[in-house]
């Protein structure tokens, strides 16, 4: 899948993958004026930043494609800050950016500013160790490698989480996500999981949208329904929608299943992809509805980091497959199925195989040799037991009074999963 995207289509995802690149203000605005309007040619013809507009917005496959996932719970909500706080309580967990020392942090967001003047790794790149200058994510230049960022400082050095308990943990890696779900017995959803989730009932020819409340994208209407950004990026959100980088976890109204922030706020953690290429869905409050800022944030939307990548807008809901009943089904004899064993002699004779009575089971690994349903001989309602585990199922024809018996047993009915991701 492709996203569909403005200006900054590429940059409102930073990744830990990508080699940082040393700069500082007056670089910065160089750089990102040459990304987006390359170099003017000796023609004097300005060449295009590149064609983003490869999909409609909805980020998926055209025609939709519609696939089929077993039962699932999942989260109503993101895992906020208060929780993630009882985890690293319980377990003394470190996260990965508190190992890296460092996150990325959205550059106008950085609490100090005085730290990207006085050189943020103190590394101005000439090596002589006096700073003056900042690192960032060259496909994200907007996003500093921050030190001390972490989920408890999202903001770097002088924040804190202490008045956001009900706000979305961030600057968690998928790692750091699974580790949370494991812990509380659940796992991270799957990305056919999610959306069927998200996009609640809404995946029919005649009912698809592109939101969670519909196709309306005027920005005073996205506003109440969704956190996203407003006015322009990366250094002025308005907050028409009443914030500026994260908000509380149920602050929006649910979709019609119940779930909340399936658009908006930050993005999530899916399970599965590669260490190089994880998966994260749902958009975050960098990014715009109708796609004029960064992502097109749809029920869509959708993106690939490196695994250990932290940043202030990527968070995580967990999920959790329910436990399901065993059943049984009836199976018959082989001997019903492939006919009697026999031995061809040398004249093309065939005569019955001496073998031990009952040898299709013997190399059966799930049968109990001490199990006394399989040693018994007690009687059955369709016949009788025999030593074996099979039943002898004994049925009389109305008309003729004949008696035929089949040998049947019953055996676990083995689950067919429609989606790969369970």
């Amino acid at each position: 899948m492709k996203h569909f995207g403005g200006a900054f289509a590429d940059e409102d995802l930073a990744d830990r993958s990508h080699r940082l690149k040393h700069t500082n203000d007056e670089e910065l605005v160089a750089y990102v004026k040459s990304r987006r309007h390359g170099v003017v040619a000796e023609d004097g013809m300005p060449r295009g930043y590149q064609d983003v507009d490869v999909n409609g917005l909805d980020g998926g496959v055209t025609p939709p494609k519609f696939v089929q996932v077993e039962p699932f719970f999942m989260d109503e909500v993101l895992v906020s800050n208060g929780e993630f706080a009882k985890f690293v309580a319980a377990t003394r967990y470190e996260t990965e950016a508190e190992g890296f020392g460092w996150s990325f942090v959205l550059r106008s967001y950085v609490r100090r500013q005085s730290v990207l003047l006085e050189g943020n790794h103190n590394n101005d790149g000439d090596g002589d160790g006096d700073g003056g200058g900042y690192e960032v994510d060259p496909e994200a230049v907007h996003w500093v490698a921050l030190e001390g960022a972490q989920w408890r400082m999202p903001e770097g050095p002088g924040s804190s989480y202490g008045s956001r308990m009900d706000h979305p943990v961030v600057h968690v890696s998928h790692r750091d996500a699974a580790e949370y779900c494991q812990w509380v017995g659940k796992r991270l959803p799957g990305e056919r999981e999610y959306e069927a989730a998200a996009r609640a009932g809404r995946f029919h020819g005649d009912n698809r949208t592109l939101y969670s409340w519909g196709d309306e994208d005027e920005e005073g209407f996205v506003a109440k329904h969704a956190n996203l950004w407003q006015g322009e990026f990366p250094d002025n959100n308005t907050a028409l929608d009443g914030w500026r980088a994260t908000s509380p976890v149920r602050h929006f109204k649910p979709n019609d299943y119940g779930f909340y922030d399936t658009i908006g706020n930050v993005w999530e953690w899916m399970r599965g992809g590669k260490k190089k290429a994880r998966i994260v869905r749902g958009a975050s409050f960098v990014d715009s509805a109708d796609g004029h800022v960064n992502h097109a944030a749809t029920l869509g939307a959708r993106a690939t980091l490196h695994g250990s990548t932290g940043t202030a807008n990527v968070g995580f809901r967990c999920a959790k497959s329910p436990k399901l009943k065993d059943e049984y089904t009836w199976v018959y004899h082989d001997e019903e199925i492939h006919g009697t064993l026999s031995i061809e002699d040398e004249f093309g004779a065939h005569h019955a195989a001496g073998v031990e009575r009952g040898w299709e089971d013997l190399h059966d690994p799930y049968r109990m040799e001490d199990d006394d349903d399989f040693l018994n001989n007690e009687e059955d309602e369709d016949g009788y037991e025999d030593w074996d585990g099979y039943v002898t199922e004994i049925t009389v024809d109305e008309k003729t009074g004949k008696k035929t018996k089949r040998k049947k047993r019953k055996v676990l009915k083995p689950r067919m999963r429609a989606s790969g991701e369970l």
